[in-house]
């Protein structure tokens, strides 16, 4: 992942919400601030709870402040009700600050539903994007692979499946360094007769498009390196990344019962330790933390609900990054010179 911030940005955290509490958001903070002598970071939340935790963890630093937000968006909370009701919640107070332009991003590790149609609501869409999309980066052969829609969209038409390749091409081109990224259909074959008129219109508008559509693509290939963009709708997106989180969880878990079985088995993952920790390295899903609502018209990434500090302060690089590269701006353009 490019880290390499140069001008001064801000960027607005939600910290109340998520599994963890704010303790690994602020944890999270220091790591980039860290690493970034130019980054400005906003706490929103609880003012009493942050400022002892900020005193602890970061001490003095005039890059950071604090924005009281006294009301918390629960986990289960119905993101209608949460538009409505909670306005001065630490989720709704982050994204105002991306609004009103005292931040160039919100990071949020909060409810999924509430954070999309908050921010939905607050900053609206780009001019010609009908929906928003959730967007990843995860692990793939020789590098990554980003996927979209996962789970912002339970149907989606061929028109906005178009439009999520547009978004896609220009969050992975910018994050990956990718200068005409590859991008592909997820469908239940590669024939050109597969799949059901919304996937096979969309390949029609891609294939004529500027961008560098290459095809469609199975379950069995995400992961192949074939492709940098895997283009699909948001119900089909996300059984898709719930099946490769369970089948990862899965996968250790019977490697570590493997091994400990016995001696001989602990002698052998002894031996093999350092072809282990690589591909543990490889897998850690932390570092892909971090998902972008794509479509919108300002920068809001999604953190994991049950993010530890390392990953959270993941997520905070990507919406770095995508305020370096002005991906709204980006997006905006490119949607103007293919409708043009």
């Amino acid at each position: 992942m490019n880290s390499s911030i140069q001008s001064n940005y801000t960027i607005s955290l939600d910290a109340m919400s998520g599994d963890n509490g704010p303790d690994i958001v602020v944890r999270a903070a220091k790591f980039s601030l860290d690493n970034h002598p130019n980054l400005r970071v906003m706490f929103v939340g609880k003012e009493d709870v942050l400022s002892s935790l900020v005193i602890k963890i970061i001490g003095f630093d005039e890059r950071v402040s604090i924005h009281d937000a006294s009301e918390v968006i629960s986990m289960s909370e119905s993101p209608a009700e949460a538009v409505r009701k909670k306005k001065n919640s630490s989720m709704r107070v982050a994204i105002d600050k991306v609004k009103d332009g005292s931040a160039n991003a919100c990071v949020s590790a909060g409810n999924t539903g509430a954070l999309m149609a908050i921010a939905k609501f607050v900053l609206k869409m780009l001019p010609g994007i009908n929906r928003p999309a959730i967007m990843a980066e995860l692990p793939a052969a020789g590098g990554t692979v980003h996927m979209l829609d996962l789970g912002a969209n339970t149907v989606s038409d061929s028109e906005q499946l178009f439009q999520f390749a547009l978004m896609g091409s220009i969050v992975a081109g910018d994050i990956c360094d990718l200068e005409n990224p590859r991008i592909s259909l997820l469908n239940i074959g590669v024939e050109d007769l597969k799949g059901n008129d919304n996937v096979k219109d969309a390949a029609n508008l891609l294939s004529q498009s500027g961008l560098n559509y290459i095809g469609f693509i199975e379950g069995n290939e995400i992961f192949s390196g074939k492709t940098d963009v895997v283009i699909t709708d948001g119900f089909t997106g996300n059984v898709a990344l719930k099946t490769i989180e369970g089948t990862v969880s899965y996968v250790i878990s019977s490697l570590r019962n493997a091994f400990s079985k016995n001696i001989f088995t602990k002698l052998q993952a002894l031996l093999s330790r350092s072809v282990l920790t690589k591909l543990s390295e490889a897998m850690d899903s932390r570092k892909y933390n971090g998902a972008s609502l794509v479509g919108l018209n300002g920068i809001v990434i999604k953190s994991h609900g049950s993010a530890d500090a390392y990953s959270f302060h993941c997520a905070i690089e990507t919406a770095l990054i995508e305020v370096k590269n002005q991906v709204p701006d980006q997006i905006r353009k490119l949607l103007e010179q293919e409708s043009g």
